[in-house]
């Protein structure tokens, strides 16, 4: 199992850009699929932006695309988040999650499948 702690959530205005980290261990981090996801009050957790174990290919959540690109760091077992152009819709906690994968090119948008998660940080975006 893999650990995760997220950081780098905070205030900003909108239009801003903020970045987010998510750092492993427990666990070999290469053999991991990676994602970002997002809960507000009272809503499901909802698919933000994955990467696969390599970091080749990577989804998006169409409300985000073109605006937050989610990387990977294997030398730092690291994951990020930037996101630009934040929006108030933006506002949420968000979530870290690990998925062992045999695929080295495969990403998952199905918060079902990932097995670890962090504790989550929280942003918020005011209008």
């Amino acid at each position: 199992q893999m650990q995760l702690v997220e950081s780098g959530g905070g205030l900003v205005q909108a239009g801003d850009s903020l970045s987010l980290s998510c750092a492993a261990s427990g666990g070999t981090f290469s053999v991991y699929a990676m994602g970002w996801f997002r809960q507000a009050p009272g809503k499901e957790r909802e698919f933000v932006a994955a990467t696969s174990r390599r970091g080749d290919n990577t989804g998006y959540a169409d409300s985000v695309k073109g605006r937050f690109t989610i990387s990977r760091d294997e030398a730092k077992n690291m994951v990020y988040l930037q996101m630009n152009s934040l929006k108030p819709e933006d506002t949420a906690d968000y979530y870290c999650g690990a998925k062992w994968s045999a695929y080295t090119s495969r990403w998952y948008s199905d918060r079902n499948v990932y097995t670890d998660w962090g504790q989550g940080t929280q942003v918020t975006v005011s209008s």
